[in-house]
């Protein structure tokens, strides 16, 4: 359960003034992204409410923002132009199931298994995706409907409000920090435009350009229940299952590792098998109650965590002050610039971006810089599962291909004649052709034991090795015998049963084999 009195009132007050600036960032950002979809605005802004209560509620990392997001808008896009919306909705029901599901297997904690390039990659490519989603704001529609860039005035005015704002969030700290500085830029900027009645485009009018509708408005009801209306049979099952599979995957991806940088930046930890859960749940929750689905939104998490919010307040702040904004305040939010909320996304992107990283790239190993720079490229011009998943086998194959390497083996003979072989390193699919390269059973004498005290078979492949060793000195009239396993290696060679044609010499020590030998 989540727990809220054990904060200070002066931590209260942080949370809920920075839930407020981060509901404010949600709008144009569900908005965009139901339309990415394909889908109406009042959806993405449903999913965002929706999906941030259950997470800030139940979710394993507090002060952590989830909502609509783009990564999943990019995968429904699809299936929404080609089954329609309804379908959608089943999708996100199977993808929240699939979600709860790994939670309760804890799966989450294969996010370990991420290496530090591949995190310094998705940070620095997940901020540049963000500034780029940011220019689309710098267009506007024509008599036509059609949209270009601005010009003139207009064009000037949106750069001036910009810089405003983003100048607001960089010195206000320095004068005080009792109110968050997003905030204050939001409210001052929209406030002097207002006042000076700047040619400056609000919320509403990115709404009306994007919908071609000269009265469309951010005011909507409150999420309603309804079943998803597919047929219940195999073949919607066959429709929606491949992308709710992808869903689920994308989701948790970039859910976990959203946890894991504010884990970071908060020198504290999440649960990620929590937040599994949790994300399952609101995912579910949305299909059957008209939302789009989402995920953790790093960008909003970083204003939440900037503006000092670090509690589940903050982000069941943010969602209910956007309900409340989509049920009853449309008209307030409405007239906020577009500009200050960009503004606030580049303070995001600067803040995001790992600078230091162009530092260290002729520091570190040429492999992990090549790491870090591909998983940037592939999150911008694809997507984030994708890029992390050529991060994370590319690094496997560079610390496979290290490996391969490190194994090696002292020799000598004792007394009786036996040659011993005392192996170094890891053995494993990798090094496996480096192992068999070590041995001479042409020359060596009739009796060899191959000492494992200082190695470890690790996989089918190094059993594979064994066996193929073992039949050329069998050839040969030899015998091989093994010596100091470990329990995972004798193991593994149980399992291998008659594979292995080898003598298992008894380890006095441990009495690895036992079994295997009577």
């Amino acid at each position: 359960m989540f727990k809220l009195q054990s904060r200070p009132n002066f931590l209260f007050r942080a949370d809920i003034l920075s839930g407020m600036t981060v509901a404010l960032a949600l709008v144009p950002e569900a908005v965009a992204f139901a339309f990415v979809a394909g889908v109406d605005p009042i959806v993405g802004l449903h999913a965002a409410f929706i999906i941030g209560i259950i997470t800030a509620l139940f979710g394993g990392r507090p002060g952590m923002i989830s909502g609509a997001t783009g990564a999943i808008a990019v995968v429904l896009v699809a299936l929404v132009a080609t089954h329609g919306i309804e379908y959608m909705f089943a999708a996100i029901v199977l993808m929240g199931v699939l979600q709860t599901v790994a939670g309760v297997f804890r799966l989450g904690k294969f996010i370990r298994m991420v290496p530090h390039p591949v995190m310094l990659g998705f940070v620095n490519g997940l901020a540049i995706v963000i500034f780029i989603a940011q220019l689309g704001q710098f267009k506007t529609a024509d008599a036509q409907g059609n949209m270009q860039w601005m010009q003139g005035s207009q064009l000037y005015t949106m750069f001036a409000l910009v810089f405003a704002t983003m100048a607001v969030i960089f010195f206000l700290p320095k004068l005080t920090k009792v109110i968050p500085a997003s905030l204050a830029a939001i409210v001052g900027i929209t406030v002097v435009s207002m006042v000076f009645a700047l040619d400056a485009p609000t919320i509403v009018d990115f709404l009306r350009s994007m919908t071609g509708n000269t009265e469309a408005t951010l005011h909507g009801s409150f999420p309603e229940f309804s079943i998803p209306m597919v047929p219940f049979t195999f073949e919607t099952l066959r429709i929606v299952l491949p992308y709710a599979v992808i869903l689920a995957a994308v989701g948790l991806i970039e859910s976990l590792l959203t946890l894991t940088l504010v884990d970071e930046l908060t020198d504290t930890r999440g649960r990620g098998n929590k937040e599994c859960v949790a994300q399952g749940a609101a995912n579910i929750t949305c299909g059957f109650f008209g939302g789009m689905g989402g995920c953790a939104m790093i960008g909003q998490s970083m204003i939440n965590i900037n503006s000092g919010g670090r509690g589940r307040v903050s982000g069941i702040t943010a969602a209910l002050v956007l309900l409340a904004f989509v049920l009853f305040a449309s008209g307030l939010i409405e007239m906020v610039p577009v500009a200050a909320l960009v503004g606030v996304m580049f303070m995001v992107v600067l803040g995001t971006f790992e600078w230091s990283s162009f530092r260290v790239l002729h520091k570190i190993p040429i492999s992990d810089a090549f790491v870090i720079v591909l998983v940037s490229a592939v999150t911008v011009f694809t997507d984030l599962a994708l890029a992390v998943f050529v991060g994370v086998v590319v690094s496997a194959l560079v610390f496979a291909w290290k490996h391969a390497k490190v194994i090696h083996a002292a020799t000598e003979i004792d007394s009786s004649g036996t040659k011993i072989y005392t192996l170094h390193g890891p053995l494993f699919f990798g090094s496996v052709k480096s192992f068999l390269d070590l041995f001479d059973p042409k020359n060596d004498p009739s009796d060899v034991v191959i000492e494992f005290q200082h190695t470890r078979v690790s996989d089918h492949s190094a059993i594979e090795a064994i066996d193929n060793l073992a039949e050329r000195y069998i050839r040969l009239g030899k015998k091989l015998h093994l010596r100091h396993l470990s329990a995972d290696c004798s193991q593994l060679l149980r399992k291998a049963g008659s594979m292995v044609e080898v003598n298992v010499i008894e380890d006095p020590h441990y009495h690895v084999a036992d079994d295997a030998l009577a």
